[in-house]
């Protein structure tokens, strides 16, 4: 198997503590430093380990990862999956973007829709949004009270907690976009007719809030960031820089478990081979 990217991974950016988001905020410290060139090696390099350890996951069977993406509008949520799953064999990989709750799901406690999307073992699935956006939302929208945010981070993170205990790894990673780069990536967006689908007023509306977004993932990240799984905080004005460190902090999950296809009998295979080539040599 290829070996594992070299990076000093004790410097990724992992908040553990409060730290202030805000508008004005375009990089969080931590991270390594890197060259575009760099960044796109350990890209590379990342994802060729990735797509060994994700066939091995797959046999193995053993243990699921889920990957959780928040961000902003414009971070880079859908840009992100495909930066770190390029290659990789979509049959063991499962994708879920939660918007606004349906009628159905709605009547349903919040972790409902969560809990039925989360991958099985011997799969990667892949959160684009989560159960987080019912803490962000309505924080930024100043209708939580403190009684009701300490509720529901202990909730989610007992949710978590049984996640972790069933054998689910959970990485959680925050793509930090800032104001300025947000408003440049939007008129881009008008300014290209083929991105105007990505387009919605509602894009404004999040933006006019955005020093409250900021504010309340400033509040939740340190809240949320559990032993078992703690939250990663990845700068993504830079797209190669952002797109590469959550490769390669993806990739690091998965080499940690190590997973190995399992053993076949040698015998078996053996003699399946001598039945093949005895079928395919033709009558004698």
């Amino acid at each position: 198997m290829t070996t594992t990217p070299s990076i000093n991974w004790s410097k990724l950016t992992r908040l553990v503590h409060h730290h202030e988001i805000n508008a004005n905020t375009s990089a969080v410290p931590g991270g390594p430093d890197l060259t575009k060139e760099e960044g796109k090696q350990l890209r590379h390099r990342s994802v060729k380990v990735l797509t060994e350890l994700q066939e091995a996951l797959y046999a193995q069977a053993s243990h699921g990862v889920l990957v959780v993406l928040q961000g902003l509008d414009t971070a880079g949520k859908d840009g992100t999956i495909r930066a770190i799953f390029d290659g990789v064999n979509p049959q063991g990989v499962n994708v879920h973007g939660f918007k606004v709750p349906t009628p159905f799901e709605a009547a349903h406690d919040y972790l409902f829709r969560i809990h039925q999307a989360v991958p099985g073992r011997g799969e990667i699935g892949v959160f684009n949004r989560s159960h987080y956006e019912d803490l962000i939302v309505p924080l930024a929208a100043t209708t939580m009270s403190d009684q009701a945010f300490t509720r529901r981070v202990d909730e989610i993170h007992r949710f978590e907690e049984y996640l972790s205990d069933q054998s689910i790894v959970i990485v959680k990673l925050y793509l930090h976009v800032s104001y300025e780069v947000q408003g440049q990536r939007l008129l881009r967006r008008l300014d290209r007719p083929e991105k105007h689908w990505k387009f919605s007023s509602g894009d404004l509306v999040t933006r006019e809030h955005f020093n409250n977004f900021a504010h309340a993932y400033g509040r939740v990240i340190p809240a949320t960031s559990f032993d078992e799984a703690p939250w990663h905080v990845i700068p993504a004005d830079r797209k190669w820089y952002r797109n590469a460190i959550a490769t390669a902090i993806v990739t690091e999950t998965l080499t940690q478990l190590a997973p190995k296809a399992p053993k076949v009998d040698i015998t078996h295979i053996e003699k399946i081979r001598a039945e093949l080539k005895k079928e395919l040599s033709g009558p004698t």
